[in-house]
Formats: structure tokens, C-alpha cells, sequence
């Protein structure tokens, strides 16, 4: 099976901080994985280097074999943990202008995830509700025909109701040869949608296995074992 990420030794340093501490790791197509961790472990980190958007200090990620660059961008679908949309643009503007960018996006999938969430295209961003507002950069992101979804954090801060269309849209919308990899806290809500958890703490990675095996080796849920294993 050939890999869909490669780290290799994968290191980031802020101002002399270690966010990432020269961590190996391969994940494979077909998964969706939980990475998993507290607050300044190096989530958002590792995902933004996979992403591109940061350089590593030292060490390399590759993407189908590929270090980042224009073909890896094309291959992966990257939603911040912020709102990263034009907030004057309308809902169809938005549409046409992921359009325009992005080769692989499916305009039709859009539109199709748009109608059940009955909103007026013609309204602007800026506008909608923060939960709305999730929705949408969710499915224009999940619109696009990726090897790679990386979402960080896409169900924090909105009510458990906007939490079951993401999950939903989440698991719907992606093809099986491809994977996510999904950030987040509220593990509870995540945990029967993965095949897959990458506990990550203090830029280590502390454990990487499938769900199942995480719950028979330590007879608890993901989240009793998140809340076991990071106990203050």
C-alpha cells in the first residue's frame, strides 16, 4: 500500500519553543483519523505543515511522495481552525470562486450540500450565524475531489445540531481512497466516525492505532482513554 503522508523526523521551533519534536509518521489512504491531544500539543502545528502553510525547522513531509508545492496543495482540502472566507463575498460568490481556484472542487456537490441547509445564496457571509458560517466553509471544502481533507477543529463552538450535519457531511462527502485527518477536543462527538486515533502531546506523538484496538487494549472509549492518559 503506498502512503498518502510521509514525516520524516518532522520538526517545527517558534522562538526557541519546540511545537513539533522530529516525529515520523505515515498515515495511508481510506482512513479517517482523530488527532488528538490538549491545547498547545502540536495539532494545529503538524496539520498547517502537511497544509503547506508552515515551513518545518527541520525534517520533511511528503504527499503522495511529493514535498509540498502546487501538485500536494492540489491533492489536499484544508480547513483552518478559523474563518478563512471572504465575509463580503455572498454564498454564490463563494461557490464560483472555489471554482475558479481550485481545479478539483465540484461545484455540483456544492450547490447539493447548500440546498438541504436552505439558505439564500445571494446572502453574504458576514451575515450568517457562526454555526452557518462553519457549515458552509465545511462544504465548499469538502467539495473538492482531495487525497487529503485536513480539518481542524470544525465542530468546535457550534451547537450539537450544526455538530451532526458536519459529522454527516463529513462522512458522506469524501471518496475511500481517500482521508481525513480531523482535529479536535470533543472527542465524544468524533469517536464512532474514525478508524483511526493519533494522540499527539507536547509536539510527541504519544500513540497511533486504530480506535478498536485503543478500546480493547485499555477496555475505556477513546475519550476515558484521552481523559486517563492526560490527567493533570
Amino acid at each position: 500500500m503506498n502512503p498518502l503522508i510521509t514525516c520524516e523526523n518532522l520538526a517545527k521551533n517558534y522562538s526557541g519553543v519546540n511545537a513539533l519534536n522530529h516525529i515520523t509518521l505515515t498515515l495511508y489512504r481510506g482512513r479517517i483519523i482523530g488527532l488528538l491531544g490538549p491545547n498547545g500539543s502540536g495539532k494545529s502545528t503538524l496539520i498547517k505543515l502537511i497544509a503547506g502553510v508552515l515551513t518545518p525547522t527541520s525534517g520533511n513531509v511528503r504527499i503522495n511522495g511529493q514535498l509540498p508545492g502546487i501538485a500536494s496543495k492540489e491533492a489536499i482540502a484544508y480547513l483552518p481552525d478559523c474563518m478563512s472566507l471572504n465575509s463580503y463575498m455572498t454564498i454564490q460568490q463563494l461557490v464560483r470562486f472555489f471554482k475558479d481556484f481550485y481545479s478539483n472542487f465540484n461545484e455540483e456537490k456544492a450547490y447539493d450540500m447548500l440546498k438541504r441547509l436552505n439558505l439564500n445564496l445571494n446572502q453574504r457571509f458576514r451575515t450568517l450565524s457562526k454555526g452557518t458560517k462553519e457549515k458552509v466553509q465545511l462544504v465548499l471544502t469538502m467539495s473538492r475531489d482531495a487525497d487529503l481533507y485536513l480539518l481542524d477543529e470544525p465542530i468546535g463552538g457550534v451547537d450539537p445540531a450544526a455538530r451532526d450535519y458536519i459529522l454527516e457531511t463529513i462522512i458522506s462527502n469524501y471518496s475511500q481512497d481517500a482521508s481525513i485527518l480531523i482535529s479536535t477536543h470533543l472527542i465524544t462527538d468524533i469517536e464512532n466516525i474514525l478508524d483511526d486515533a493519533l494522540f499527539i502531546n507536547q509536539g510527541n506523538i504519544q500513540m497511533y492505532a486504530p480506535v478498536e484496538e485503543i478500546r480493547n487494549s485499555y477496555h475505556t472509549s477513546l475519550d476515558g482513554y484521552f481523559r486517563e492518559a492526560y490527567r493533570c
